[in-house]
């Protein structure tokens, strides 16, 4: 079977799950004998208020501002969505979109071209990174008050409309036009793909979208052609998505009929339990996953099902604890409700949720600074783990529930040059803004470098750039403190670096760069170096002498 016809073997069963359309607050059509106590009260509360309130009000705006509190009181997860916010809501999740395909930060108040995608319309019409746009259809996109919303919305638009925007560009004296068509552009969920080393591929995913699978088994399948043996999964920061596409992505690293998640809520009927199909290609390599405190989700659903299994090692910190399973239901006007239905457990029968209490969403949302501030970020006996919630993997090793995913392999937040130098000039956005401004300035020169060692090759040296950015920071309000700067000379230079590589050869040389020097990256080689399947029955062996 191949891997589209998989993927449409899936999507029935999943879409039966998490996507179904419907009708909802039908009970205000009904007969008064129908209601309960509470919707007959809240049917007279609005008639009083259309009746006898002091001003004539909209009671279908009084509605739109009452369900978001009405929710709020179920669950952290359940949500509303306004028809007029539903593009934007959903954009993460698509698999493409259309507009003129260029990546882009807003830096000193303007619009800077960082990556131009490869093949689109902006490539054609001859946009270059570095270029700056200040105007959109004539309108200008400069100012403190310009977002990337805004951005969005002037960029994209429906397929083969014209565009037209004007840009600076540092070797030209006046601002260029460009007329562009739109066309479409794929949204990409794999933020890089390379060789660690001789024989580990790393891949690192920022989410879990609608194309993701297919980008993901592209990733393995050119990681192998280069000689990959290991792979690392990187999760970190990945706040999950479509639940379909995690569902695959595990599959392809699972023997047949091993479990992958379920689902349970109130109708048993629609309970759904995931096993492995067997025909993943890489069932037999060793595999690294990487975690931390805001990986969720369909995140979770991966890790989970690779170390119930005993198929990998999870190394970081403790996930979100996301496990709540919304249903997409379209109501009348457009809008949508996300309603809660069920919870996410793991093969082991771990539930993913973290704990929350109902109408209390502020302390659910601060959990995670909560974990800073009791330690466990950077210390493992700080972890809370519910050692009554007791369950066991596939090879016997203990797991527990109580939410999130526990690593296998602990690695504490670095905050190795983490000084208030450091967090003045990164709030500012200066590392940024001093890398694009370099690489902007030595493009023609950088541009000559097709590898990371290439570009290091042609950047100065580690005092140069330094001294430079300090400079930098300096004419930009921030003042030398030499005492900080000593002890963060590393990180910034580092990053510097990283986004100096970024803006010329791409995201991927970016993490090439970061991951260098990143004590996670650096632990999952050394696993792989040990033997991974070698570290999982030391734990099973463990437990046996327990």
């Amino acid at each position: 079977m191949n891997h589209d016809s998989r993927i449409k073997l899936w999507l029935p069963v999943i879409g039966a799950v998490i996507f179904v359309g419907g009708m909802w607050l039908g009970y205000l059509l009904a007969d008064g004998d129908t209601l309960t106590p509470g919707q007959q009260k809240l049917n007279d509360i609005f008639r009083m208020i259309d009746e006898e309130y002091v001003d004539e009000i909209d009671q279908d705006s009084l509605i739109e501002m009452t369900i978001p509190g009405l929710l709020h009181n179920l669950d952290p997860h359940s949500l509303y969505v306004p028809k007029d916010e539903l593009e934007r809501v959903n954009r993460d999740l698509e698999s493409s979109f259309f507009g003129i395909g260029i990546q882009f930060q807003i830096m000193s108040d303007s619009i800077c071209v960082v990556e131009v995608i490869s093949g689109g319309p902006a490539e054609r019409a001859g946009v270059m990174a570095g270029d700056r746009i200040v105007a959109v259809d004539g309108k200008p996109m400069t100012g403190p008050k310009i977002t990337n919303d805004d951005v969005f919305g002037a960029l994209r638009g429906a397929r083969d409309t014209q565009v037209k925007i004007t840009v600076n560009r540092q070797t030209s004296a006046k601002p260029i036009d460009f007329e562009i068509t739109r066309g479409e552009i794929p949204s990409v969920s794999v933020d890089a793909s390379y060789m660690l080393e001789d024989n580990i591929g790393y891949i690192r995913l920022s989410k879990f979208a609608a194309n993701t699978y297919s980008e993901f088994l592209q990733a393995l399948n050119s990681l192998s052609n280069k000689g990959a043996e290991n792979y690392v999964l990187d999760l970190r920061g990945n706040t999950g998505g479509l639940l379909d596409q995690a569902i695959l992505i595990a599959n392809e690293f699972l023997d047949p009929y091993r479990g992958i998640v379920s689902t349970k809520g109130r109708n048993q009927l629609d309970d759904a339990n995931w096993l492995a199909d067997g025909t993943g290609a890489f069932a037999d390599l060793p595999l690294v996953v990487l975690m931390d405190e805001f990986s969720a989700s369909s995140s979770e659903i991966v890790a989970g099902a690779i170390q119930d299994n005993d198929r990998g090692l999870i190394i970081g910190r403790r996930s979100f604890g996301k496990g709540l399973v919304q249903r997409q239901i379209t109501l009348p006007d457009s809008s949508q409700l996300r309603l809660t239905v069920q919870r996410y457990y793991t093969p082991s029968g771990r539930c993913i949720q973290k704990d929350f209490t109902r109408g209390s969403n502020d302390s659910y949302e601060t959990e995670i600074y909560d974990r800073y501030s009791t330690g466990e970020i950077f210390n493992v006996d700080s972890v809370k783990i519910n050692t009554e919630d007791i369950f066991f993997t596939m090879g016997g090793r203990k797991v527990y529930g109580g939410g999130g995913i526990m690593p296998d392999i602990f690695v504490p937040s670095d905050t190795t040059g983490l000084t208030s130098y450091y967090f003045s000039v990164a709030n500012a956005g200066l590392l940024q803004k001093f890398a694009y401004e370099y690489a902007d300035l030595n493009r023609a020169e950088l541009t000559k470098a097709k590898t990371v060692d290439q570009l290091l090759g042609r950047l100065p040296s580690q005092e140069v750039l330094l001294s430079a950015f300090i400079q930098y920071a300096k004419s930009n309000g921030i003042a030398p403190r030499w005492y900080y700067i000593n002890n963060s000379s590393k990180l910034i230079v580092n990053q510097l670096r990283a986004l100096i590589a970024r803006d010329i050869l791409g995201m991927n040389a970016y993490y090439q760069i970061t991951n260098s020097v990143d004590p996670t990256v650096k632990e999952a080689i050394s696993q792989i170096r040990k033997g991974v399947d070698a570290t999982i029955q030391s734990s099973v062996n463990k437990k046996d002498d327990e």
